[in-house]
Protein backbone atom coordinates (compact mmCIF):
# COMPACT_ATOMS: atom_id res chain seq x y z
CA UNK A 1 0.00 0.00 0.00
CA UNK A 2 0.93 3.31 -0.82
CA UNK A 3 0.93 6.21 2.28
CA UNK A 4 -1.97 8.46 2.12
CA UNK A 5 -0.29 12.02 0.70
CA UNK A 6 -2.20 13.61 3.13
CA UNK A 7 0.24 12.48 5.46
CA UNK A 8 3.18 14.35 3.90
CA UNK A 9 1.10 17.99 3.50
CA UNK A 10 0.25 20.52 6.60
CA UNK A 11 -1.79 18.96 9.03
CA UNK A 12 -5.96 19.62 7.31
CA UNK A 13 -9.47 18.51 7.92
CA UNK A 14 -8.74 15.17 7.20
CA UNK A 15 -5.92 14.28 9.43
CA UNK A 16 -7.92 16.66 12.12
CA UNK A 17 -11.03 14.15 11.53
CA UNK A 18 -8.75 11.14 11.73
CA UNK A 19 -6.90 12.67 15.28
CA UNK A 20 -9.09 10.95 18.08
CA UNK A 21 -8.31 7.55 15.96
CA UNK A 22 -4.38 8.64 16.42
CA UNK A 23 -5.02 9.15 20.02
CA UNK A 24 -6.07 5.51 20.97
CA UNK A 25 -3.67 4.31 18.15
CA UNK A 26 -1.00 5.95 20.41
CA UNK A 27 -2.36 4.37 23.77
CA UNK A 28 -1.73 1.20 22.28
CA UNK A 29 1.63 1.72 20.72
CA UNK A 30 3.14 3.23 23.64
CA UNK A 31 2.60 0.20 25.62
CA UNK A 32 5.33 -2.16 24.36
CA UNK A 33 8.29 0.33 24.83
CA UNK A 34 10.78 -0.41 27.60
CA UNK A 35 9.69 -4.19 27.81
CA UNK A 36 10.54 -7.25 25.84
CA UNK A 37 12.65 -10.20 25.27
CA UNK A 38 16.76 -9.20 26.33
CA UNK A 39 18.80 -11.58 24.08
CA UNK A 40 22.03 -13.20 24.62
CA UNK A 41 23.55 -11.95 21.49
CA UNK A 42 23.13 -8.15 21.52
CA UNK A 43 20.39 -6.74 19.25
CA UNK A 44 20.71 -3.53 17.29
CA UNK A 45 17.50 -2.59 16.19
CA UNK A 46 17.71 -0.56 12.59
CA UNK A 47 13.98 1.84 13.08
CA UNK A 48 12.16 4.65 11.61
CA UNK A 49 10.08 6.94 13.19
CA UNK A 50 7.45 6.94 10.43
CA UNK A 51 5.47 4.83 8.20
CA UNK A 52 7.10 4.18 4.65
CA UNK A 53 10.79 4.63 3.03
CA UNK A 54 13.63 6.50 4.79
CA UNK A 55 16.32 4.33 3.79
CA UNK A 56 16.69 1.94 6.66
CA UNK A 57 17.60 -1.11 5.07
CA UNK A 58 20.67 0.48 3.07
CA UNK A 59 21.71 1.57 6.79
CA UNK A 60 21.26 -1.82 8.08
CA UNK A 61 23.54 -3.04 5.10
CA UNK A 62 26.00 -0.20 5.61
CA UNK A 63 26.11 -1.48 9.16
CA UNK A 64 26.43 -5.02 7.96
CA UNK A 65 29.38 -4.30 5.53
CA UNK A 66 30.92 -1.90 8.57
CA UNK A 67 31.22 -5.06 11.21
CA UNK A 68 32.41 -7.66 8.67
CA UNK A 69 35.16 -5.38 8.20
CA UNK A 70 35.81 -4.98 11.71
CA UNK A 71 35.90 -9.05 11.88
CA UNK A 72 32.48 -9.82 13.66
CA UNK A 73 29.94 -11.75 12.47
CA UNK A 74 26.11 -9.87 12.01
CA UNK A 75 23.03 -11.89 12.13
CA UNK A 76 19.97 -9.87 10.23
CA UNK A 77 16.41 -10.39 11.83
CA UNK A 78 13.50 -9.02 9.78
CA UNK A 79 9.63 -9.81 9.60
CA UNK A 80 10.22 -10.75 6.24
CA UNK A 81 7.31 -8.53 5.29
CA UNK A 82 5.41 -9.45 2.01
CA UNK A 83 5.82 -12.65 2.30
CA UNK A 84 3.90 -16.20 2.97
CA UNK A 85 6.55 -17.82 5.38
CA UNK A 86 6.04 -16.63 9.01
CA UNK A 87 8.75 -18.27 10.16
CA UNK A 88 11.37 -19.02 12.03
CA UNK A 89 13.50 -19.62 8.85
CA UNK A 90 17.09 -19.41 7.67
CA UNK A 91 16.71 -17.26 3.88
CA UNK A 92 18.97 -19.05 1.13
CA UNK A 93 19.18 -16.44 -1.75
CA UNK A 94 19.24 -19.39 -4.13
CA UNK A 95 16.45 -20.76 -3.52
CA UNK A 96 13.66 -18.36 -1.58
CA UNK A 97 11.56 -16.41 -3.33
CA UNK A 98 10.53 -12.86 -2.87
CA UNK A 99 7.03 -14.20 -2.40
CA UNK A 100 7.80 -16.75 0.08
CA UNK A 101 10.40 -14.94 2.37
CA UNK A 102 9.57 -10.88 1.18
CA UNK A 103 11.66 -8.68 -0.42
CA UNK A 104 14.10 -6.82 1.98
CA UNK A 105 15.18 -10.49 3.17
CA UNK A 106 16.54 -11.79 -0.30
CA UNK A 107 18.32 -8.13 -0.34
CA UNK A 108 19.59 -8.81 3.21
CA UNK A 109 20.98 -12.11 2.78
CA UNK A 110 23.47 -11.38 -0.14
CA UNK A 111 25.11 -9.35 2.80
CA UNK A 112 24.77 -11.65 5.63
CA UNK A 113 22.55 -14.76 7.30
CA UNK A 114 19.17 -13.52 7.30
CA UNK A 115 16.24 -14.91 9.45
CA UNK A 116 12.98 -14.10 8.78
CA UNK A 117 10.34 -14.73 11.62
CA UNK A 118 6.76 -12.83 12.02
CA UNK A 119 7.43 -13.56 16.13
CA UNK A 120 10.76 -11.53 16.88
CA UNK A 121 11.70 -13.67 19.90
CA UNK A 122 11.30 -16.96 18.03
CA UNK A 123 13.55 -15.46 15.34
CA UNK A 124 16.34 -14.27 18.62
CA UNK A 125 15.84 -17.91 19.69
CA UNK A 126 16.69 -19.34 16.52
CA UNK A 127 19.69 -16.97 15.79
CA UNK A 128 20.67 -18.16 19.74
CA UNK A 129 20.27 -21.92 18.99
CA UNK A 130 21.75 -22.77 15.78
CA UNK A 131 24.02 -19.29 14.01
CA UNK A 132 27.13 -18.00 15.30
CA UNK A 133 26.75 -14.04 15.72
CA UNK A 134 28.13 -11.42 17.45
CA UNK A 135 24.84 -9.15 17.10
CA UNK A 136 21.59 -9.14 15.63
CA UNK A 137 20.92 -6.33 13.35
CA UNK A 138 17.13 -6.18 13.75
CA UNK A 139 15.52 -4.75 10.49
CA UNK A 140 12.53 -2.98 11.86
CA UNK A 141 10.48 -3.82 15.10
CA UNK A 142 12.11 -0.61 17.02
CA UNK A 143 7.86 0.40 17.83
CA UNK A 144 6.66 -3.37 18.41
CA UNK A 145 9.60 -4.13 21.37
CA UNK A 146 9.09 -7.44 21.72
CA UNK A 147 12.41 -7.77 21.74
CA UNK A 148 14.40 -5.61 23.72
CA UNK A 149 17.04 -3.83 21.97
CA UNK A 150 20.73 -3.23 23.70
CA UNK A 151 20.57 -0.33 21.49
CA UNK A 152 18.55 1.31 19.07
CA UNK A 153 19.24 3.00 16.13
CA UNK A 154 16.38 5.52 14.09
CA UNK A 155 16.67 6.53 10.81
CA UNK A 156 14.99 10.01 9.06
CA UNK A 157 14.68 10.96 5.33
CA UNK A 158 15.78 15.06 5.95
CA UNK A 159 13.37 16.13 2.78
CA UNK A 160 10.37 13.89 4.30
CA UNK A 161 10.70 14.27 7.86
CA UNK A 162 8.03 13.11 9.97
CA UNK A 163 5.48 14.74 7.72
CA UNK A 164 2.70 16.36 9.60
CA UNK A 165 3.38 15.36 12.36
CA UNK A 166 0.00 13.06 13.19
CA UNK A 167 0.18 9.30 14.30
CA UNK A 168 -1.60 6.78 12.45
CA UNK A 169 -3.65 7.05 10.42
CA UNK A 170 -4.10 11.14 10.79
CA UNK A 171 -0.08 10.47 9.73
CA UNK A 172 3.13 8.68 9.22
CA UNK A 173 4.40 8.38 12.30
CA UNK A 174 4.10 4.79 13.97
CA UNK A 175 4.19 5.74 17.90
CA UNK A 176 4.45 9.48 19.67
CA UNK A 177 7.53 11.37 19.03
CA UNK A 178 7.95 11.50 22.52
CA UNK A 179 8.09 8.16 23.35
CA UNK A 180 10.15 7.45 20.81
CA UNK A 181 12.75 10.10 21.00
CA UNK A 182 12.82 8.99 24.64
CA UNK A 183 13.63 4.84 23.78
CA UNK A 184 15.76 5.52 20.78
CA UNK A 185 20.00 5.65 21.66
CA UNK A 186 20.52 6.93 17.94
CA UNK A 187 19.74 9.66 15.12
CA UNK A 188 20.75 8.96 11.47
CA UNK A 189 19.87 11.67 9.10
CA UNK A 190 19.90 10.65 5.44
CA UNK A 191 20.44 13.75 3.19
CA UNK A 192 20.39 14.73 -0.69
CA UNK A 193 20.14 17.73 -2.59
CA UNK A 194 16.47 18.14 -1.36
CA UNK A 195 15.49 21.31 1.10
CA UNK A 196 15.47 19.60 4.72
CA UNK A 197 12.21 19.76 6.00
CA UNK A 198 11.42 21.31 9.10
CA UNK A 199 10.29 18.46 11.34
CA UNK A 200 13.71 16.97 10.31
CA UNK A 201 15.47 20.02 11.97
CA UNK A 202 13.49 19.92 14.76
CA UNK A 203 14.02 16.41 15.28
CA UNK A 204 18.09 17.00 15.04
CA UNK A 205 17.47 19.67 17.90
CA UNK A 206 15.22 17.36 20.36
CA UNK A 207 18.33 14.77 19.73
CA UNK A 208 21.01 16.76 20.64
CA UNK A 209 19.22 18.79 23.83
CA UNK A 210 18.73 14.93 24.86
CA UNK A 211 22.83 14.17 24.34
CA UNK A 212 21.59 11.87 21.88
CA UNK A 213 24.38 11.35 18.98
CA UNK A 214 22.75 12.69 15.21
CA UNK A 215 24.54 11.51 12.23
CA UNK A 216 24.31 12.71 9.22
CA UNK A 217 24.61 10.42 5.71
CA UNK A 218 23.80 10.12 2.94
CA UNK A 219 22.62 7.52 -0.28
CA UNK A 220 25.03 7.42 -3.17
CA UNK A 221 25.38 5.56 -5.85
CA UNK A 222 27.90 2.42 -6.19
CA UNK A 223 30.88 2.93 -7.64
CA UNK A 224 30.80 0.37 -10.49
CA UNK A 225 27.52 1.27 -11.60
CA UNK A 226 27.56 2.25 -15.24
CA UNK A 227 24.05 4.56 -15.86
CA UNK A 228 22.61 5.47 -18.62
CA UNK A 229 22.15 9.05 -20.19
CA UNK A 230 18.62 8.38 -20.44
CA UNK A 231 16.23 6.29 -18.74
CA UNK A 232 12.90 5.17 -17.83
CA UNK A 233 13.06 4.79 -13.86
CA UNK A 234 10.30 2.26 -11.98
CA UNK A 235 9.65 1.42 -8.63
CA UNK A 236 7.78 0.17 -6.05
CA UNK A 237 9.58 0.93 -2.57
CA UNK A 238 8.37 3.48 0.42
CA UNK A 239 9.10 6.79 -1.46
CA UNK A 240 9.71 5.95 -5.50
CA UNK A 241 10.27 9.89 -5.99
CA UNK A 242 13.96 9.57 -3.55
CA UNK A 243 15.10 7.09 -5.92
CA UNK A 244 14.35 9.52 -8.97
CA UNK A 245 16.13 12.45 -7.59
CA UNK A 246 19.10 10.10 -6.65
CA UNK A 247 18.36 8.96 -10.54
CA UNK A 248 18.83 12.71 -11.58
CA UNK A 249 21.07 13.67 -9.35
CA UNK A 250 23.76 11.61 -10.73
CA UNK A 251 23.16 12.45 -14.35
CA UNK A 252 20.18 10.61 -15.69
CA UNK A 253 17.55 12.27 -17.63
CA UNK A 254 14.63 10.37 -16.77
CA UNK A 255 12.13 10.28 -19.56
CA UNK A 256 9.38 8.72 -17.33
CA UNK A 257 9.21 8.19 -13.90
CA UNK A 258 6.63 5.45 -12.67
CA UNK A 259 5.86 4.80 -8.76
CA UNK A 260 4.07 1.50 -7.71
CA UNK A 261 3.04 0.58 -3.99
CA UNK A 262 6.00 -0.49 -1.77
CA UNK A 263 6.91 -3.96 -1.81
CA UNK A 264 4.81 -4.08 -5.13
CA UNK A 265 4.81 -7.30 -7.63
CA UNK A 266 4.54 -6.63 -10.71
CA UNK A 267 2.60 -8.03 -12.95
CA UNK A 268 2.99 -9.37 -16.95
CA UNK A 269 0.84 -6.49 -18.16
CA UNK A 270 2.95 -4.18 -16.22
CA UNK A 271 6.30 -5.80 -17.36
CA UNK A 272 5.06 -5.54 -21.02
CA UNK A 273 4.08 -2.15 -20.84
CA UNK A 274 7.64 -0.51 -19.32
CA UNK A 275 9.10 -3.21 -21.99
CA UNK A 276 7.20 -1.68 -24.78
CA UNK A 277 7.64 2.18 -23.55
CA UNK A 278 11.52 1.47 -23.56
CA UNK A 279 11.50 0.40 -27.33
CA UNK A 280 9.28 3.25 -28.08
CA UNK A 281 11.53 5.69 -26.93
CA UNK A 282 14.68 4.23 -27.52
CA UNK A 283 15.74 4.52 -24.08
CA UNK A 284 16.55 2.09 -21.24
CA UNK A 285 14.55 0.83 -18.32
CA UNK A 286 16.29 1.09 -14.49
CA UNK A 287 14.82 0.21 -11.10
CA UNK A 288 16.11 -0.50 -7.05
CA UNK A 289 17.81 -3.14 -6.10
CA UNK A 290 14.81 -4.25 -4.19
CA UNK A 291 12.20 -4.10 -7.20
CA UNK A 292 14.89 -6.29 -8.95
CA UNK A 293 15.00 -8.68 -6.13
CA UNK A 294 11.02 -9.01 -6.62
CA UNK A 295 11.78 -9.71 -10.41
CA UNK A 296 14.40 -12.45 -9.69
CA UNK A 297 12.99 -15.86 -10.98
CA UNK A 298 10.25 -14.73 -13.31
CA UNK A 299 9.23 -16.12 -16.48
CA UNK A 300 7.35 -14.08 -19.79
CA UNK A 301 7.50 -10.67 -19.96
CA UNK A 302 8.81 -10.49 -16.23
CA UNK A 303 12.02 -12.82 -16.82
CA UNK A 304 12.34 -10.42 -19.79
CA UNK A 305 11.66 -7.12 -17.65
CA UNK A 306 14.42 -8.71 -14.90
CA UNK A 307 17.38 -9.19 -18.06
CA UNK A 308 17.16 -5.76 -19.23
CA UNK A 309 16.27 -3.42 -16.26
CA UNK A 310 19.89 -1.88 -15.24
CA UNK A 311 19.79 -1.92 -11.53
CA UNK A 312 20.74 1.32 -9.63
CA UNK A 313 22.46 0.26 -6.37
CA UNK A 314 23.50 3.12 -3.63
CA UNK A 315 25.39 3.10 -0.30
CA UNK A 316 25.34 4.70 2.79
CA UNK A 317 27.99 6.83 3.30
CA UNK A 318 28.51 8.72 6.77
CA UNK A 319 29.74 12.53 6.91
CA UNK A 320 31.07 11.57 9.85
CA UNK A 321 31.09 8.32 11.54
CA UNK A 322 32.76 8.58 15.10
CA UNK A 323 29.27 8.03 16.70
CA UNK A 324 28.16 5.28 14.70
CA UNK A 325 31.62 3.26 15.35
CA UNK A 326 31.03 3.70 19.42
CA UNK A 327 27.74 3.02 19.24
CA UNK A 328 29.09 -0.22 17.42
CA UNK A 329 31.63 -1.00 19.70
CA UNK A 330 29.96 -0.56 22.34
CA UNK A 331 27.68 -3.86 21.45
CA UNK A 332 30.65 -6.10 21.39
CA UNK A 333 31.27 -8.45 24.11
Amino acid sequence: MSAPAFWWRARGVLSSLLSPVSFIYALVADRPFGKGKISKIPVLCIGNFVVGGAGKTPLAIALCKRLIKEGKKPVFLTRGYGGTLSGPHLVDGDTDSAKSVGDEPLLLCQYAPTVIAADRVAGVDFIVSNLTADVILMDDGFQSAKVKPASSMLVVDSARGLGNGHIIPAGPLRARLSTQIAYADCLVVIKDSAPVAASTTRLIDQFKQLGKPVNLARLLPVLSNELPAKAIAFSGIGHPPKFFQSLRTSGVELVEEIGFPDHHFFTEQEAEHLLEMAEKMKVDLVTTSKDAIRLKGSAGALARLADVAQVFEVDVVFEESGDVDVQLSALMP
